[in-house]
């Protein structure tokens, strides 16, 4: 029977054994799980009362199959009876907006914001080994990555996020999967909340570091949370040479009101390299496009296209160079 301290009011029992699971990996996340469990319930968020609701509205399923591929794929439509896929569709939109994907479960297609699998398979074929690895996933938003990891064949990944809807979307996806959620787990918590003494042997941090005050200390700890030989994947914002040492945005970039700094990849590499990491190697750069990142009927908010020049697609809305990626790939050294 899971602990009551993890349960809280909305954990559900799948939830809670997933969670007792990773305190046997990593005790020292014993201290934040009741505050994880605190920001999952009613009183958290506004619109939390909404979010679960739609929770409780997933139908019960059983899926013949799934497949962790560029469309991570629970069940199919045939699995469904008469009525279901409908309930089905509902609740998922319920928990809009989703960013990362793209999803279909059981027939239902989520076409994200991102698609997540051009920047999965950018990454993945610069990784290498990667059997057997423990991952830390730093703005893993719904955990999209975390099951493309599981495919690439990590043994756990833990995902980190504060944002609760994407905790909701990322628990919708694991009620189906529930086969193996416990080795894809996602806590509502800021990278500065995280304890310091788990250790892993790759951290991921994509789109997070240009909205850190100091960017360096953001290293420096993801150096602290890797073993020896670990390998830390960031995946940032960048501006050319014509605006060294880094982009400092007096006012919003892009229609972000957070980022504090767009730094050039020069500079991303001496704070890697003063963080402890080896030389980093830079695996990918290119302009992000609104094929990549656009609004859809699952993200009906605005995206790139709103946040670019309509005279000049070079130049963001603010006048800033547009939104250029870029992915680079550092190891701690060996003991």
């Amino acid at each position: 029977m899971p602990d009551s301290r993890y349960a809280g009011e909305v954990t559900d029992p799948q939830q809670s054994a997933d969670w007792l699971a990773v305190v046997r990996r990593y005790p020292e996340l014993a201290a934040v799980l009741g505050e994880c469990s605190k920001r999952l319930g009613v009183g958290h968020h506004g619109d939390a009362a909404r979010w679960l609701g739609a929770l409780a509205t997933l139908p019960e399923l059983e899926p013949r199959d799934y497949a962790l591929g560029d469309t991570v794929r629970v069940g199919v439509r045939d699995d469904l009876r008469d009525g279901q896929s409908v309930q089905l569709a509902d609740a998922l939109r319920a928990l809009h907006p989703w960013r990362k994907g793209p999803f279909e479960l059981f027939g239902t297609h989520i076409a994200s914001e991102w698609r997540s699998d051009w920047k999965w398979a950018r990454i993945r074929a610069a990784l290498g080994e990667f059997d057997g690895f423990r991952v830390l996933d730093i703005g893993a938003g719904n955990g999209y990555f975390g099951w493309r990891m599981l495919e690439a064949g990590a043994a756990f990944v833990l995902g980190i996020d504060p944002a609760i809807v994407f905790n909701m979307q990322h628990r919708a996806v694991s009620k189906y999967l529930s086969s193996i959620a416990a080795r894809n787990i996602l806590l509502p918590l800021r990278f500065e909340e995280f304890p310091v003494g788990p250790r892993f042997d790759a951290v991921f941090s994509m789109g997070v570091i240009y909205h850190r005050r100091d960017p360096c200390a953001h290293l420096a700890r993801i150096h602290a949370q890797l073993e020896p030989g670990g390998r830390a994947i960031i995946e940032t914002l960048v501006v050319g040479p014509a605006h060294a040492p880094g982009l400092q945005p007096d006012g919003r970039y892009a229609q972000m009101r957070n980022v504090s700094i767009v730094p050039t990849i020069e500079l991303l590499q001496v704070w890697l390299i003063e963080a402890g990491f080896d030389a980093p190697e830079v695996i990918h750069i290119a302009r992000t496009t609104t094929d990549e990142q656009r609004s859809t009927d699952w993200m009906r908010f605005e995206s790139l296209a709103d946040a670019l020049d309509p005279d000049d697609p070079e130049r963001t809305v603010e006048g800033h160079p547009a939104p250029v990626r870029a992915v680079l790939i550092a190891s701690r050294r060996p003991a």
